[in-house]
């Protein structure tokens, strides 16, 4: 009899997916041991024959997708032929096959290993899933040398695979209820790709195969990362309920898409996007977004082995400005350093990189790179509406020193007489005590505020957040927090300046009322979250003397306690 079995995982995509497991195939092994292997020339040519054919379906998949103006997943795929295309993967092939005496298939797998396991090494999680896209480029190579054909899904099914391949993803038949990826995180390709789909997915079994058979049937709760094995009738129910509550949602969500955000006493917040990817744009329109309100631009520069240059630039942020439909699209210059680390800029190790060369702290320094995107930022802005955000400003010098950077961009592209968006917002984001503090000077000389709670928070409190040891003390309702935002907020408004906040606490629907009631012009969160505040917002009313109250309050669990209990 199979018993009804409950693993627990990390909840990547949220929703509710009912199907059979199918596991898909990525071990080799079997294939390679039965493979006919032919001397060295031919070996050599068997390869590049199979690179080509590789190349050819990634190439037709890439134009597909930009003729259906998918442009954020076809870019994603050009990763795949910017590797399939290095010559330095040719050069290490040939070497195995014909020094070492390996087959093709074995030759190109122990390639592109050897290439990614010093990438794999790295502390950075997203760095990491780059190496990722290396073995999969091998694996499609060598499942061409092998004969495999691609995988084909008839029947409504739950994927697992320990890295799914991207193409494979994009190429899903609305069959595929959910995904589960065994080793990845929440910033690879595949996981990006499936938030984009609205497709529940589940990361971080890494033994499934272990625990249960293909094809058992399965219950996905992407929501509170659990997978359900051989479900009996009384969970089938509950679960079908719960997809039938979920159904109500997305209707509710559809119909508030183009409902403003406005308290029952008539203020109004913008709720806008972060985003690091433009196809996390592609279903935006379904939560109602008003804009973006962070683009993490590091992602372009993360994972590569050089800078992206002002073209490549140029395009990607076009490409986030166009999707807006000109709504508003606030640009955050390159945020390296801390736990993001870019491998061609060579930081050299820090004790506490959080507190070191970071963010624009790099930008001035390297006022190359800086000069670089700031001329593509503006060139892209002809085409809808953006803005300029500086990030981990601390002094007004730091602000002063990228307004002249960027005086001098704009000067440049005069000269070369280049189209570029004149009078665009240069803002700032607030993410340390003293930007907070000294927030009226700093409005007197820029644009608009963000607040980036996360760091902020980090730093007034000094807990590290991503120690489990002190976690409990990271908290964005610390009454000294509370009282920095409130700070901030009426600084910028008294100067006739705009706020953003961009930080967790935007999404959080227990602080809506919290932040309108002082005021806030625009909360900016993942697009989901985006529906659940609104609905806060729209329930509740403005109270500056309630909102001031909980300043008084002694900690962040009172003050905590104090604002949910609105929203309940």
């Amino acid at each position: 009899m199979n018993e009804l079995k409950t693993i627990r995982a990390v909840g990547a995509v949220a929703g509710i997916a009912r199907g059979y497991l199918h596991f898909l195939r990525r071990d080799l092994q079997k294939e390679l041991e039965s493979y006919r292997q032919q001397d060295p020339p031919l070996e050599l040519q068997r390869f590049y024959y199979a690179r080509g054919v590789a190349a050819a379906r990634t190439d037709r998949l890439v134009e597909k997708l930009r003729e259906g103006h998918q442009e954020g997943q076809a870019a994603i795929l050009e990763t795949r032929g910017l590797i399939l295309s290095d010559p330095g993967l040719g050069s290490l092939v040939s070497e195995k096959i014909q020094a070492s005496g390996l087959s093709a298939p074995a030759a190109v797998l122990q390639s592109c290993e050897e290439m990614a396991g010093p990438i794999l090494e790295l502390e950075d999680a997203y760095l990491r899933e780059r190496a990722l896209d290396i073995q999969n480029a091998g694996i499609q190579i060598a499942e061409i040398l092998l004969g495999i054909q691609e995988t084909e899904l008839k029947t409504p099914a739950i994927l697992f695979g320990e890295e799914i391949d991207p193409s494979l993803i994009i190429g899903l038949s609305q069959e595929t209820a959910g995904l589960i990826i065994g080793s990845a995180s929440m910033t690879s390709h595949a996981v990006i790709l499936a938030r984009s789909r609205g497709t529940p997915t589940l990361v971080g079994i890494t033994d499934l195969r272990e625990q249960i058979p293909d094809n058992t049937p399965v219950i996905l709760d992407g929501g509170e990362g659990l997978l359900i094995a051989n479900p009996d009738e009384r969970t089938i129910q509950s679960y079908q309920a719960k997809m039938e509550e979920q159904q109500r949602e997305e209707q509710e969500y559809r119909r508030l898409a183009s409902v403003p955000a406005r308290t029952k006493d008539g203020f109004r917040v913008t709720l806008a996007a972060n985003i690091g990817y433009p196809e996390e744009l592609e279903q935006a329109q379904r939560y109602g977004y008003e804009g973006v309100g962070l683009y993490r631009t590091e992602f372009l520069f993360l994972g590569k082995g050089s800078f992206p240059t002002e073209e490549e630039q140029f395009q990607a942020y076009r490409r986030v400005i166009e999707r807006c439909e000109n709504r508003r699209c606030i640009i955050r210059t390159m945020d390296i350093g801390g736990d993001k680390q870019l491998p061609c800029l060579e930081i050299p190790p820090e004790r506490n990189p959080f507190l070191g060369w970071r963010a624009i702290r790099i930008s001035l320094k390297r006022t190359d790179l800086f000069q670089t995107q700031i001329r593509a930022i503006l060139r892209a802005g002809v085409y809808g509406k953006a803005a300029i955000m500086l990030p981990m400003i601390s002094g007004l010098e730091e602000l002063r020193q990228a307004k002249r950077l960027i005086s001098q961009a704009v000067h440049s592209l005069e000269q070369d007489d280049i189209p570029f968006a004149e009078d665009m917002e240069v803002g700032m984001m607030i993410e340390t005590p003293a930007a907070a503090v000294l927030a009226g000077q700093f409005a007197e000389e820029c644009d608009f505020f963000s607040i980036g709670t996360n760091d902020l928070t980090q730093y007034t409190l000094a807990v590290d957040r991503g120690n489990p040891l002190i976690s409990q003390l990271y908290s964005y309702f610390h009454p000294a927090v509370l009282r920095l935002i409130r700070h901030v907020v009426e600084q910028a408004h008294s100067r006739g300046k705009w706020v953003g906040m961009c930080g967790e606490m935007a999404g959080d629907p227990a602080a809506a009322r919290l932040l309108c009631s002082w005021g806030i012009d625009e909360l900016s969160m993942s697009l989901p979250r985006i529906p659940l505040v609104k609905q806060a917002v729209l329930a509740c009313e403005t109270d500056r003397r309630w909102a001031d109250a909980v300043l008084s309050l002694s900690d962040a669990k009172q003050a905590e306690a104090y604002l949910k209990a609105q929203t309940e």
